[in-house]
């Protein structure tokens, strides 16, 4: 007989307070019962749908003080704490409040061993925990993953896996990046052709613009909205908050494509757009018109219907200008606001959807150009173009998500090596990622408490398959979780020692999960993609 449990030591992220004791343990068994008190029922769901699949143990409701997993709410600790403590007679097991009992499940579920991540029971398991009592409360409230659903489509079960994916890491927010200029994906009533139309594309560029090579068959997919409505519920269920991207006003050919009057048609011939099958910044950007923003007040009314979050992202970046200085139509806008060029055109749009969304009760989250031309009133910043934006957002007192390019962008390549497939972008170690830092050192302690937190991106133009995307993010998402999650032992200070040793366990549970991550040796013969070009560029060193 096999005995699966794992080291105390082993855990990620790393807890707050971990006191393991010498000897014994505590074995489930089929006779162990969950009781379940008052506001557990979704982490009793979970534990005995996924923990019960792993082990082949009912874990069925139950009362008593003997052989039980107890679960209950403790008001004392903070909403998404959490406290441990496993002993002979069983597990009890209480949260700050839902949330906070969920993330303990996760770290119970890391104690009882890499098969503990299976989805059926492998013969001759036993299934002991190690006697510890643990104490854990998050360092960020905002604990993200972006993934860019545009760029190449991830099918829904895909979403779903990644949404487990993030709650065993104890990831909070998923950042749904559904439009771009290669693709539309997301069901809008009103509009049936962003879909008919623009949610797929003739051909894809394969690696890198710069290079020659052509994946000349279609690619497209979206979500309905029965879809998005599962997707969201499936991730409310694992206490994780799904925050949609409509991006606006560029990167919008897709929705050009769709509908023609979208674009500058007195600069361009718009209806001769296809949806775009290359990668880069595109200068085909929405017309800042009356219409486009009733368009687009339709399908942001259409999709708080869909998702209950906080916040609403509206994209923001990377609109080139060129089209709206070659057009009539945008210059007279210019004149009719009275701002002062295109810069301040550009913060309208931003403006008008900040003010609509507020009305209606949400949040506008845009990347950091959002601050060009003034700084929507109300907005909050997702600092990618490295700490300056974030650092002014706050300072301006608007709350703000690090997560700049240099550190944090999981497409980026792991290493130099030319083995690497499709090398994009900075080289990002798992351990330069271990050591990012989201707090700018500059803010002052009233200004650092805009930081809501942190997200990891992952865009897919090279992310071709959920292989890639898993090559990509992992390891290094599980690097990106400690940071976010656990509390710096002293400023600056991080032990990547000690957190390869967790890691020579937590390899073992991506592989019980079936993830397709980097070995730390560099890729397996298939993960490797030689002669695709990508981008080896030597960025500079992270500025944090």
């Amino acid at each position: 007989m096999t005995t699966e449990g794992a080291d105390v030591t082993g855990v990620i992220p790393q807890p707050r307070q971990m006191a393991p004791h010498d000897g014994g343990f505590f074995e489930l068994g089929p006779d162990t019962r969950v009781v379940a008190g008052g506001g557990t029922e979704r982490t009793e769901r979970w534990l005995r749908a996924t923990l019960g699949a792993a082990t082949g143990l009912p874990l069925a409701p139950g009362e008593g003080d003997e052989n039980v997993v107890r679960l209950s709410l403790d008001g004392e600790l903070d909403a998404e704490g959490y406290r441990l403590g496993v002993t002979p007679a069983g597990v009890d097991l209480a949260g700050g409040g839902p949330a906070g009992l969920f993330w303990g499940a996760q770290t119970l579920r890391q104690l009882l061993g890499p098969d503990a991540f299976r989805r059926a029971p492998l013969p001759g398991r036993s299934w002991r925990l190690p006697l510890v009592r643990v104490e854990d409360a998050p360092r960020f409230p905002w604990r993200g993953l972006m993934l860019d659903v545009a760029r190449h489509f991830m099918p829904k079960e895909g979403v779903l896996r990644y949404l487990d994916l993030m709650a065993a890491h104890k990831l909070n927010v998923l950042h749904f990046h559904l439009t771009d200029d290669q693709g539309w994906r997301v069901e809008i009533r009103r509009h049936p052709k962003l879909t008919e139309t623009g949610s797929w594309r003739a051909r894809t560029k394969y690696g890198h613009r710069a290079s020659p090579l052509w994946e000349d068959k279609p690619h497209g997919g979206y979500y309905t909205q029965d879809d998005i409505r599962e997707i969201v519920a499936y991730a409310a269920e694992r206490h994780i908050t799904v925050v949609p991207e409509i991006d606006v006003p560029g990167h919008s050919q897709a929705a050009i494509a769709a509908y023609p009057e979208l674009g500058n048609t007195d600069v361009v011939d718009t209806a001769s757009l296809t949806v775009w099958d290359t990668w880069g910044v595109c200068e085909n950007v929405l017309a800042p018109t009356e219409n486009t923003l009733r368009f687009y007040e339709g399908v942001f009314e259409e999709l708080l219907e869909l998702f209950p979050s906080e916040f609403i992202h509206v994209g923001g970046d990377e609109c080139p200008k060129d089209q709206w200085r070659r057009s009539a139509t945008a210059q007279a806008r210019i004149r009719e606001l009275g701002v002062d060029d295109e810069d301040g055109l550009q913060a309208w749009f931003i403006q008008h959807f900040d003010t609509w969304l507020a009305e209606r009760g949400r949040r506008l989250i845009g990347w950091d150009e959002i601050l060009e031309g003034g700084l929507a009133k109300g907005a909050a910043v997702s600092s990618w173009r490295g700490y300056a934006g974030g650092v002014a957002a706050a300072r301006a007192g608007h709350d703000v998500v690090m997560c700049p390019e240099q550190q944090v962008y999981l497409d980026h390549r792991q290493h130099a090596d030319e083995d690497e497939p499709v090398p994009i972008g900075f080289v990002r170690t798992l351990e330069d990622v271990y050591r990012f830092e989201p707090v700018p050192a500059e803010l002052t302690p009233a200004e650092t408490g805009h930081v809501l937190g942190t997200q990891a991106n992952v865009w897919s133009e090279v992310l071709e398959n959920q292989g890639r995307v898993d090559y990509q993010t992992f390891p290094r998402l599980a690097a990106f979780a400690e940071v976010a999650w656990s509390a710096l032992p002293a400023p600056g200070e991080r032990d990547f020692a000690g957190f390869e040793r967790r890691m020579a366990a937590h390899y073992r549970r991506l592989d019980a999960l079936g993830v397709a991550y980097r070995p730390p040796g560099g890729p397996l013969p298939w993960q490797r993609r030689p002669g695709v070009l990508g981008r080896p560029i030597d960025g500079p060193p992270p500025n944090k």
